[in-house]
């Protein structure tokens, strides 16, 4: 490794020596294991968990993994939506930062939420009540200064650009680091500000102007130009460091990309890298990401693109354009980097790679321990070897794994930085699903899991948990501006601003690149006016008479009690109005019951109670108790049927089949209560007359009060009456009819072996019977009768049977004396005979 990084190019002009700087490397490496980590939480003189950076931590993993109050079952419109709007000056583009247990001077203990907005203001909110607790303005220079000088016009839509990057919080010294840019008559300056986060005011020493220079391995001398350059990055803390990242405003102009360290107890500069100290652009935007850290304390950045001198690096050039830098601790200088090999058309097409931010995943146990994820606006993810990143090679064979986020798709794809939990990555492309990566065995990541829906404008996801569990994905998209909430395992939509009834939850118009902090049960949002604050709502929890049963029509043994409370304090809500319902959409039906009183206002102790009389049909009803400004509360009530007061017909009746066949429904009886539900537990007996069978003869009626019996007919047709019967109670009939079944035989009645002279007709008819199969006769049966070509002639030749089956022919025989064989058929029957003779 040593090797390797003396042949790297390296900028560094910050006037410290070589030895000091291995110095500060070293102490960097041995804190930062602790420091890396323990930025995500509070010092012990905080209580609960802050959010003190950019992306939550300096792995810049964007999950809060001690949220406790946010769960999978009460994000949802019914329980979570839009709590507090609090107007700022003007826009707010960096994350909102968390503290906990603040002690504000006169103002007692708060938790605390810090917003910084683009008109150089930062203000101190309550994080709870809304309440301003501190103001401060860093319009440093007089009162006609403003943060308003945009070289390149007003189209990322806003005209002042005062404080952009996450500023960072050190929670052991009560400060808060910020960088501000501000215009003074014609001079633009950016200062970097420390401020004591429980009054505002700046530290002794703050601000301090930022100035740096770089010269290049050519010679060429750059100068930092405040009026071209933006701190779009958040600001990194690490081991008494400050890292501060910047690129251009918006337009390509005479700017670089930079990464300035400073002391943070001195504010001095430490370290100075300039992206192209040749030829500048190469800018540092990240969405607003800042630099990430890994365990031995060295940054990591995504640079853009350049101009037409392109990527020199592989010739000796420093130009490290669309590239992934790793940088050494407080110095900064290059001790690795990654350029993909399609960068000549990534600058070309404006596929800038820091369109997102760099993602430091925890130690991996495949065969690459410290893995980075980095991604951009071309839409392709690379995993790279933190300890050997691959620098440039042709088709990116060298790095651990490349994949194009939606195939097929090539273009503005990625502008949020991932976020990381629980061994997946989390990713929100433009004008895509949502997707959750597992990282595999071996250090790659897998397929994903996606949401059902394409959501336009996504921004950077973040995180929030209890240890492995509860995960949820929030992330919000601009078009228009609307949060949304998944489940963090399979990405089902949990919540989104658009879902609440009345525009409830509506959230106002955002910024770019905007992401939102997840803290202490509550997400908060800047918006372009103001700081957006969504939680649990306030809700109504059932405290007695839940889930019971009772006769229908009856009135429940125990009233149903409610307390209405603020989730987060616990205190009641006195005097709200809490309406009880049970789902009836018109009053009176059987299905509605009736609540006394349908409405009652909560107490001192936020309670309610009212007494629930069931409907009269039988069922499981839920109940809802619901009031303006809270979240339902549900419980069920069961109505059961009361005593049998009659059996009816239910179902079965009239209906006809061949003798002796099974009725194909059965004879239903229903013992019914009162209100005719359905009464269970009933013996019902069933007889048949004329020869018709029911089985089973004696049955119990079911759980809907029903009692079937199969009804087989007798043999010969009738009418059949069925009783149905059950002590106490009317009997019951059902008519059904036996009607004869099919064809079954053909058979010869009479006119056989007649003997006339020749051409004379046969004295007596020729007769057949058809008969079912119990012999009873079928009628309207057609018969075919024919002498087989012998010249005879029929007085018809196809009879139909009568009602008694039977269906005859005259035969006059032919002129020529003869025997003839007469032939008479039916279809489904086998035929039969007569034979005649003409003499």
């Amino acid at each position: 490794m040593r090797h390797f990084l003396s042949q790297l190019p390296v900028n560094n002009h910050s006037g410290v020596s070589t030895t000091s700087r291995s110095s500060v490397a070293l102490a960097a490496r041995s804190l930062c294991l602790i420091a890396i980590f323990a930025i995500a939480f509070v010092s012990s003189s905080f209580g609960q968990v802050s959010m003190l950076t950019a992306r939550v931590n300096n792995s810049r993993w964007n999950a809060n993994t001690q949220e406790t109050m946010l769960t999978l079952s009460n994000v949802n419109s019914n329980n979570f939506g839009h709590l507090l709007s609090l107007p700022v000056d003007y826009v707010v583009m960096a994350q909102p930062l968390y503290v906990a247990n603040v002690s504000i001077p006169g103002q007692g203990t708060h938790n605390v939420v810090y917003v910084v907005t683009q008109k150089d203001s930062v203000y101190a909110f309550d994080a709870d009540t809304g309440a301003q607790l501190w103001y401060a303005s860093m319009l440093y220079g007089g009162t006609t200064a403003s943060g308003k000088y945009l070289p390149c016009g007003t189209g990322p839509g806003f005209n002042q650009e005062g404080i952009v990057g996450t500023p960072v919080i050190d929670p052991a010294t009560n400060t808060m680091y910020l960088v501000a840019k501000t215009l003074l008559n014609t001079t633009v300056r950016h200062h970097i500000h420390a401020l004591d986060i429980t009054t505002g005011a700046e530290r002794p020493g703050s601000p301090v102007l930022i100035q740096a220079q770089s010269t290049s391995k050519k010679g060429h001398v750059m100068v930092f130009n405040s009026q071209w350059q933006k701190n779009r990055p958040g600001l990194l803390l690490l081991n008494g460091v400050i890292y501060i990242g910047f690129g251009s405003n918006y337009c390509n102009g005479n700017d670089s990309g930079w990464v300035l360290s400073y002391n943070e107890s001195s504010l001095t500069q430490i370290g100075v890298f300039n992206t192209s100290p040749d030829y500048g652009l190469t800018s540092i935007w990240q969405t607003g990401n800042g630099p990430a850290a890994d365990e031995e304390g060295n940054v990591y950045v995504e640079t853009a693109e350049t101009g037409a001198n392109g990527y020199d690096v592989p010739s000796g050039g420093q130009t490290f354009c669309n590239s992934v830098v790793k940088l050494t601790p407080s110095t900064v200088e290059v001790a690795d980097y990654f350029t993909p090999w399609s960068v000549a058309y990534l600058n070309t097409h404006d596929l800038d790679l820091s369109s997102a931010g760099a993602l430091v995943l925890p130690d991996q146990p495949g065969p690459y321990t410290h893995e980075l994820v980095a991604g951009g606006k071309e839409g392709m993810v690379y995993v790279l070897n933190r300890d050997n990143m691959g620098m440039y090679s042709t088709n990116d064979t060298q790095i651990i794994q490349e994949f194009a986020l939606v195939p097929g798709t090539t273009n503005d794809v990625l502008f949020g930085s991932p976020a990381y939990w629980n061994n997946n990555v989390y990713l929100a492309p433009n004008d895509a699903q949502v997707m959750a990566f597992p990282i595999q065995s071996n250090g790659t990541l897998g397929t994903a899991v996606e949401t059902a829906k394409t959501y336009p404008g996504s921004h950077s996801p973040s995180i929030s948990a209890n240890g492995n569990a509860n995960g949820i994905v929030w992330v919000l998209e601009s078009n228009p501006a609307q949060m949304l909430a998944f489940n963090a395992t399979n990405m089902q939509l949990l919540y989104a601003t658009g879902q609440a009834p009345n525009k409830r939850d509506l959230l106002p118009p955002i910024g770019h690149f905007v992401t939102q902090t997840v803290a202490n049960g509550k997400v908060y949002v800047g918006t372009q006016a103001s700081l957006e604050i969504y939680g649990l709502l306030t809700s109504g929890t059932l405290t007695g008479g839940g889930g019971q049963s009772g006769t229908v029509a009856t009135t429940l043994t125990n009233p149903i009690q409610v307390r209405v409370s603020n989730p987060y304090s616990g205190q009641p809500l006195v005097g709200a109005t809490v309406n009880f319902s049970d789902g009836c959409i018109k009053a009176g039906a059987i299905t509605c019951g009736t609540f006394n009183p349908a409405s009652a206002v909560t107490d001192s102790n936020g309670n309610v109670s009212s007494n629930y009389t069931l409907p009269e049909k039988a069922g499981t009803y839920t109940l809802t108790m619901s009031g303006t400004g809270f979240g339902s509360a549900t419980t069920t009530a069961t109505g059961i049927t009361g005593a049998a007061t009659k059996i009816i017909a239910y179902g079965g009746s009239k209906q006809s089949g061949p003798v002796g066949s099974t009725l194909p429904n059965p004879a239903v009886v229903q013992a019914q209560d009162a209100y005719k539900n359905g009464v269970p537990g009933v013996t019902v007996t069933f007889a048949a007359n004329h020869g018709g069978s029911v089985s089973p003869t004696s049955i119990v009626t079911d759980a809907s009060g029903m009692a079937r019996g199969t009804v087989t007919l007798p043999t010969a047709p009738a009418t059949v009456t069925v009783t149905g019967s059950s002590t106490g109670f009317k009997n019951v009939t059902f008519s059904e009819t036996a009607v004869v079944g099919a064809p079954n035989t053909l058979a010869v009645v009479s006119g056989n072996n007649q003997t006339a002279p020749a051409g004379t007709q046969l004295p007596l008819p020729l007769t057949v019977l058809i008969t079912d199969n119990y012999g009873n006769p079928v009628p309207n049966i057609e018969v075919s009768f024919t002498d087989n070509g012998a010249g005879g002639t029929f007085s018809t030749n196809t009879p139909t049977t009568g009602s008694n089956g039977q269906a005859s022919v005259t035969y006059t025989l032919p002129t020529t004396p003869q025997s003839v064989t007469i032939t008479a058929s039916s279809t489904g029957v086998s035929s039969v005979q007569f034979v005649e003779t003409g003499h």
